[in-house]
């Protein structure tokens, strides 16, 4: 395996492999590799001959500057997890590489609608600054497919609309949501968790599947539905942050033309903000609160 850190020798190796006719897939990361990231590698694998995985926390998705400076990183653990996995090349560009002029000087990739509805009304900023690496990571890679997962569901949502808007040649991956064994979603950022916040923060996920529970049951008064939730996440001592239950392709408003709907959340525990969604197909009424 490769660790690389500058532009021109990872073009160079890309340049090769497609020489050899090889495909490529690309795994995204801001580091603190977990399972969750694992299972991304282990799908590209299945979907090509080469995979690159990139670490680098971009500053310009963070809206506040102790955010970024608090979100861990653990380059030698993450390189050697990866080498595990048999990945070829891990791109470890520094905040000098991707933005020699500095962020302020630094063109941005604005995707309409979708980056400024939702936790984009609460965060202006952030998806802009995730299409903005995403696309300049993609011209460097070239892969011919990349991997997210749903977890970020209204990101996935953003960097696919950018890449049918702008014609980009590659097939975008989404994978299911890893999960502890207790429902919480993963993510590099459960690690800040005190041990009791740690117990406390599988609600989340458990409010999710009831509200889900209730639109499969027939349940329509979705203002109710996220009342209870944000009032169930407050009784188990979390803060709220945003609920919203919308059309899972549109992001809009749940209308009669919806056939599958998104529940979206985030909440605060101490000073860890979880995030996480599930789907819900309304064209079948069940009462069967499982995931799909």
């Amino acid at each position: 395996m490769k660790v690389i850190s500058e532009i021109s020798p990872l073009r160079d190796q890309i340049l090769y492999w497609r020489r050899q006719g090889q495909r490529i897939a690309f795994v995204p990361t801001m580091g603190h590799i977990h399972y969750g990231h694992l299972t991304l590698v282990k799908k590209a694998r299945e979907n090509a001959d080469v995979v690159v995985v990139s670490i680098f926390v971009n500053p310009i998705q963070f809206e506040k500057d102790d955010d970024f400076s608090a979100y861990p990183r653990t380059l030698n653990k993450d390189i050697a997890q990866l080498k595990v996995e048999g990945v070829e090349v891990v791109f470890t560009p520094s905040t000098d590489i991707m933005y020699p002029q500095g962020v302020d000087e630094h063109s941005f990739v604005d995707v309409p609608t979708f980056s400024h509805i939702l936790e984009g009304t609460s965060r202006p900023n952030h998806f802009k600054g995730v299409t903005t690496i995403v696309i300049k990571l993609f011209n460097i890679v070239q892969p011919d497919t990349a991997l997210f997962s749903k977890k970020d569901f209204q990101q996935l949502a953003v960097i696919d609309k950018m890449v049918t808007d702008l014609s980009l040649p590659i097939d975008i991956i989404s994978v299911p949501t890893a999960r502890e064994i207790d429902g919480l979603a993963m993510s590099s950022r459960n690690t800040h968790l005190t041990v009791d916040e740690r117990q406390r923060a599988p609600v989340l996920v458990k409010v999710l599947r009831w509200i889900s529970y209730q639109i499969r049951g027939g349940r329509t008064d979705y203002s109710e539905l996220i009342l209870d939730g944000n009032n169930q996440l407050h009784e188990a001592g979390l803060k709220p942050n945003e609920l919203f239950i919308r059309d899972a392709i549109t992001l809009q408003p749940i209308s009669n033309q919806t056939s599958k709907a998104v529940i979206l959340a985030s909440s605060f525990l101490g000073q860890v903000r979880l995030i996480d969604n599930l789907t819900v197909d309304l064209t079948v009424q069940v009462v069967d609160d499982r995931e799909e």
